[in-house]
């Protein structure tokens, strides 16, 4: 009897050990159920004290974790290791995620502070009806640059610029294939979407002349050796020079006229989700017009909330190099998924760009 008494409570111990084991496993994965969720967002997107804020009224607290590309965020989605309610991915991503199975889509019904929106930025190219999306952030990619720091006058209305010979050793670039390549196709009047080969080929052959003013191709440092006076001309977007002319007034910024990229960052519900009701409160809560104002001050990047701009700075929302108007933006283009085959492409060809630096 003795033995079957020891039996049983082994048998007890051992799913009571499994219950809690399977229970610290999801914790850890970001589903600890319905009073919790888990937003994987790019890095200084949002103002923290808003997700405190968003805690104190929904009683649901938010796991919050970043990411640095795209790419390294659906990969990190297509392995399902952590059951992520909310993420942010660019336009093009978006693409990319519907064809791979990746999102869940929306129900509108529970996203009343949509109204908000500017109806220019929906029902987009990548995600008609914003089935899947709704938009978080946009903005262009231009030139940022120091004119104390220049002999001569500059205004980098034209990419051009960029290949004067005077420049030798004071371009930086940001290191992504898809903004430099699309620099190489716009200056010679080519569409950044390009597939062509013959294009794709002059823009390449196009950069390999701006290599010699090409002082280094980096990522984030771009901003503090912009602010310290270190660099002199960099290619970047538009809320990182808005970023590094806050701290360095001598800073400028310029949309060549030839066209550049017009993006936007999007929250989407991934199929990894655990609480898709909390994921649409956060998305609801991020479209309120004093939420998305004290965001976008905070992060600095251009909100696609209508009602929020009443509530910002007026010389902010005003200044046209980053709230252009609809006329300017007839000459941005968005991203669109290539494929796996020209990404790779694109990808081969700005590596071999990077290697003319050395």
């Amino acid at each position: 009897m003795k033995d079957i008494v020891r039996a049983a409570l082994a048998v007890l111990i051992a799913s009571a050990l499994l219950i809690w084991a399977n229970s610290e496993l999801g914790k850890s994965a970001g589903n600890a159920g319905a009073d919790t969720i888990t937003v994987y967002n790019w890095g200084e997107y949002i103002d923290p004290d808003l997700l405190k804020q968003f805690t104190e009224e929904t009683g649901i607290r938010v796991v919050y974790e970043t990411f640095d590309s795209n790419e390294a965020m659906m990969t990190k989605i297509q392995q399902g290791g952590t059951s992520y309610d909310i993420a942010v991915p660019s336009e093009y991503m978006i693409e990319k995620m519907r064809e791979n199975d990746l999102l869940i889509p929306l129900d509108h019904s529970k996203l009343p502070n949509m109204k908000h929106l500017d109806p220019y930025f929906l029902d987009l190219a990548f995600d008609p009806g914003n089935e899947y999306s709704i938009p978080f952030f946009w903005g262009t990619l231009g030139i940022v640059f120091n004119p104390e720091l220049l002999d001569g006058d500059y205004d980098f209305n034209s990419w051009e610029d960029l290949w004067d010979p005077a420049l030798n050793q004071k371009v930086i670039l940001v290191d992504s294939a898809r903004e430099v390549i699309g620099m190489g196709l716009n200056v010679l009047g080519y569409s950044l979407n390009s597939t062509s080969v013959r294009e794709l080929d002059e823009a390449s052959a196009k950069l390999s002349g701006l290599a010699p003013n090409v002082k280094a191709i980096i990522g984030d440092e771009i901003t503090q050796m912009m602010q310290q006076n270190e660099a002199t001309v960099a290619l970047t977007w538009s809320g990182q020079a808005l970023d590094m002319m806050s701290e360095n007034e001598s800073l400028d910024y310029a949309v060549p006229e030839e066209g550049s990229n017009l993006w936007f960052d999007n929250m989407v519900i991934p199929k990894t989700a655990a609480n898709i009701d909390g994921a649409h409160q956060f998305i609801n809560f991020m479209l309120d017009p004093e939420v998305a104002a004290q965001n976008a001050d905070y992060v600095g990047y251009s909100t696609p909330n209508a009602d929020a701009l009443d509530l910002m700075d007026p010389e902010i929302v005003n200044d046209e190099r980053f709230y252009p108007d609809e006329e300017a933006r007839e000459h941005l283009e968005v991203y669109r998924n290539l494929g796996p085959e020209m990404l790779g492409d694109y990808n081969e060809r700005f590596l071999k760009f990077k290697m003319e630096m050395n």
